[in-house]
């Protein structure tokens, strides 16, 4: 069982320095909206193309992504701007703040960009997202984003005139749910774990993203022959995991699935069930550990746990030479660096730019956006193809719920990761594997 005063003690260093993170990320996000505030206003004088970026600069969520989808944005606009600029002009950035669970807030900043007549929007994502595409579409800017949620979708496809600026450029969340009972048989297809028996419990957050996600999973597991899976709910924040583990414990399924989103209490998840384990369970932890916090947070406590995301920067030479990029620009970042949002925002940026170029009038927003959906962009999250009834990147592999490419190129791949050593690795799919499944410690 865990040493009660440990796990206090475990607790407090990594509440300290997620703090230190966030507050790290709020001075310097702070310092470049100072910084380019004067430019945003110059934005007349059309010397400058101005991208928003709407950032979690005042709440304890979020954070972290929005770090990296800022760090990736900005090392684009550096080495687009060193190289000459998008026709001779200047890219610069106008950094609002957003409370990512507020609707209002979430308004808010999109129609602060609009005020800086920015010509085009980058967001990693936002949970009320609704309220800023209706405010965007006011405006109509290419407004790119990785939100991940279908509702957001949906809403394009319900009323594509009224939201045809606004490209989603991941897949969405109902692919965790549709791919994970694929990967949980591509697992035990490894001979590597053997599983106990045919349940699995889910452990699922209340936002509508999680529950999404949750739908999905249960509609998929039982396509493939699963149990119903065993349900769990939780509620952000999470101060204590020991209910949720001793209810793991009590079900005892060969897999788990823990459906949140906050690096930081994965973390904190991770240490107290690795003292008090479900043996042989697969545990694989829905999308929060990609964010940097995670390892630094949950230190060896995280080995062998698996996770994933719909978008990431890939192990193959176009992600490894970025990795190297971007961890030399963001140094504190070295051998732990973000792998999703960090690339998007770079990718996000690259793809304007070849808008810009091949229409050559940033200010047309309507050709911009046609000109995206027309040619899909194979960045270092692999391949953006928002051509079609969702305007969203096609997903990869093929899970057999629409939407779907049947060959990497053709998608964006999801991605599943392995904590090995220390390192996230990826193990699945196949083609861009960095590793393969190993057993986890508390297997033996």
């Amino acid at each position: 069982m865990n040493n009660p005063d440990q796990a206090a003690a475990d607790q407090a260093a990594a509440d300290r320095g997620g703090v230190t993170r966030r507050m790290a990320f709020k001075v310097a996000a702070g310092a470049a909206v100072a910084g380019i505030a004067a430019p945003a206003i110059a934005q007349g004088m059309k010397d400058k193309i101005l991208i928003g970026v709407p950032s979690s600069l005042s709440t304890p969520y979020g954070v972290a992504d929005d770090t990296d989808h800022l760090n990736g944005t900005k090392l684009a606009i550096e080495e687009i701007n060193a190289a000459g600029g998008v026709l001779g002009r200047e890219l610069d950035i106008f950094v609002p703040d957003v409370d990512k669970l507020s609707p209002e807030s979430c308004r808010q900043a999109i129609a602060a960009c609009i005020d800086k007549k920015v010509l085009a929007i980058s967001n990693s994502f936002l949970f009320a997202p609704i309220p800023a595409l209706d405010e965007s579409a006011k405006y109509k800017c290419p407004y790119l984003q990785g939100n991940t949620q279908r509702q957001a979708t949906e809403a394009y496809k319900a009323n594509p005139d009224k939201y045809s600026h606004v490209l989603q450029t991941d897949p969405s969340e109902v692919n965790y749910g549709w791919t994970y009972p694929v990967w949980l048989k591509k697992m035990e297809e490894t001979g590597v774990w053997k599983p106990k028996n045919k349940r699995v419990h889910i452990v699922s957050e209340q936002v509508g993203y999680n529950q999404t996600i949750l739908r999905a999973a249960k509609e998929a597991l039982a396509k493939h022959g699963f149990e119903p899976p065993i349900l769990t709910d939780i509620q952000y924040p999470v101060n204590d995991w020991s209910p949720v583990i001793q209810k793991l414990k009590e079900a005892d399924a060969g897999a788990i699935m823990i459906n949140h989103w906050v690096a930081s209490e994965f973390a904190a998840f991770c240490k107290q069930f690795v003292a008090d384990p479900v043996p042989g369970a697969l545990v694989y932890l829905q999308y929060g550990p990609s964010q940097p916090e995670f390892l630094e947070l949950g230190g060896s406590a995280t080995e062998g746990f698996c996770w994933s995301t719909v978008l990431g920067v890939y192990g193959d030479q176009r992600g490894q030479d970025f990795r190297k990029k971007y961890t030399a620009r963001y140094p504190e970042f070295a051998g732990n660096m973000g792998l999703v949002y960090t690339g998007n925002g770079y990718d996000i940026v690259q793809y304007l730019k070849l808008a810009w170029e091949a229409t050559k009038a940033p200010e047309d927003f309507a050709a911009n956006v046609k000109w995206i959906r027309n040619n899909p962009y194979r960045g270092v999250c692999g391949l953006m193809n928002m051509n079609n009834a969702y305007q969203e990147a096609v997903h990869y592999p093929d899970n057999g719920f629409g939407n779907q490419a049947t060959e990497l190129e053709k998608g964006m791949s999801q991605l599943f990761v392995q904590v090995q050593d220390g390192h996230h690795k990826i193990i699945w799919p196949n083609e861009i594997a960095e590793s393969t499944l190993k057993a986890a410690p508390w297997w033996a």
